[in-house]
């Protein structure tokens, strides 16, 4: 199977905030008889990630652990990869390193959070999808103590969170919100996927606008956005007339699929000027080397 087709390349500068990197077994995913690889390819390295960013034509990209599996452990082993990719001093790619909010996880997450400022790494990575919950509310004092120690260590070297966001369960957008509104003055939430479906997108796209008129430090992505949302967020951005710098292009590879993701914002009708800071620009002043 070709991946691409040959000589399709963007036409503008793309800084992919959000994608993933490392091999990862099938799985017998919802009680299959077999083990799938649904993502069909996998980007194991820096060369192979490489490789597909000068095929698509993106500058530049941040990558973190390739996940989806429901073992908590899994992802934490492809931090190694993670930093391997990201240590390369012409810093084409950046680094998220890979956490849980799960307090069973707390000596994988010290171990791993030992890799905050390392060159090239810029985010630290999580989900509830195996676990947890954003909602401090529902946090007991050990898991807010181990939080208040995560979040300490973003502040320590300037990292970007990013927050796997879902219409429901412990990743729902509503807990995500309550995370930012507890520590969003402190350090700078990404909400990746803009809510993660209808519902999701219905109840953040309003309360983002809040948010950054409150002075919170909030960012989001279009990746895994349903139908409307892009065109949502750009239509709120122009009536608002602000968080046109809080928006930047996520694919989410090999999670959804590079070409649906860019023209979800190349094919609206919104200035140039726009496209560019949500493809390069935005990125660029959070993330800039």
């Amino acid at each position: 199977m070709q991946r691409f087709k040959k000589g399709l390349k963007t036409n503008r500068k793309v800084f992919d905030v959000h994608n993933h990197i490392g091999f990862m077994e099938g799985f017998k995913y919802y009680g299959l008889p077999e083990p799938v690889n649904p993502t069909v390819f996998t980007d194991d390295d820096r060369g192979a990630k490489i490789s597909v960013m000068d095929r698509l034509g993106v500058d530049r990209a941040i990558v973190m652990s390739n996940y989806g599996v429901p073992i908590p452990t899994q992802p934490f082993g492809l931090n190694k990869v993670v930093l391997e990719a990201a240590g390369d001093p012409d810093r084409r790619i950046l680094g998220g390193i890979w956490f849980s909010p799960m307090l069973k996880m707390k000596a994988e997450n010290e171990a791993s959070l030992a890799h905050a400022g390392e060159p090239g790494i810029k985010v630290l990575k999580a989900t509830c999808l195996l676990g947890g919950t954003w909602n401090p509310e529902e946090w007991d004092p050990e898991t807010r103590e181990m939080w208040e120690w995560i979040i300490g260590v973003a502040e320590k070297h300037g990292h970007v969170f990013h927050l796997h966001t879902s219409p429901g369960g412990g990743s729902d957008i509503g807990n995500c919100i309550k995370f930012i509104r507890a520590y969003g003055k402190r350090v700078k939430v990404h909400a990746v996927h803009c809510g993660g479906g209808v519902s999701g997108h219905i109840k953040f796209i309003p309360e983002f606008f809040k948010l950054i008129h409150e002075g919170y430090q909030v960012y989001t992505d279009t990746s895994w956005a349903v139908g409307f949302c892009a065109r949502y967020l750009l239509e709120e951005i122009e009536k608002h007339g602000y968080g046109d710098d809080r928006v930047m292009f996520s694919s989410d590879e090999p999670w959804s699929d590079f070409w649906g993701e860019y023209y979800k914002i190349e094919g609206e009708d919104i200035s140039e000027e726009l496209k560019d800071k949500i493809f390069w620009g935005n990125a660029e002043k959070l993330y800039g080397t």
